[in-house]
């Protein structure tokens, strides 16, 4: 059985940009991406805390360091420069791979810069006795 998790996550960045006129998707600072361990053009969830607006895309990576979060595209309706959102990144784990799976929770400040990243094993704290 295979089941979705999340991998990585940026825990509230807050929106640099949005680019109505732009094809699509949202482009990170590729040093938030390899934290949450996004890779280029990998579907992402993400979820705007100011208004509740979910939606999904695939990430394309800016420039390093310059801490970009900017929505292209149709989203650009719907997240706004300083808006805090959650970019999540999933995948699907099978039960051989549950053991040894590791999920990335990315903090950053103001400027999307990051503060910490907290990496966990769901695993090692999951009395597993519902079975697969």
């Amino acid at each position: 059985m295979f089941r979705q998790m999340c991998k990585g996550k940026l825990h509230r960045v807050r929106v640099t940009q949005a680019d109505l006129n732009y094809v699509g998707s949202i482009t990170l600072d590729p040093v938030l991406m390899r934290a949450a361990r996004i890779r280029p053009f990998e579907m992402v969830q993400i979820t705007n805390v100011e208004n509740g607006v979910l939606w999904s895309t695939y990430a394309i990576p800016g420039d390093p360091g310059s801490g970009i979060v900017c929505l292209n595209g149709p989203p650009a309706r719907h997240f706004q420069p300083g808006d805090r959102v959650i970019v999540l990144s999933l995948g699907w784990v099978d039960e051989a791979e549950w053991e040894g799976f590791t999920a990335s929770v990315v903090f950053v400040d103001d400027e999307n810069q990051i503060t910490s990243v907290v990496t966990t094993r769901p695993a090692e704290d999951w009395q597993d006795d519902l079975g697969p």
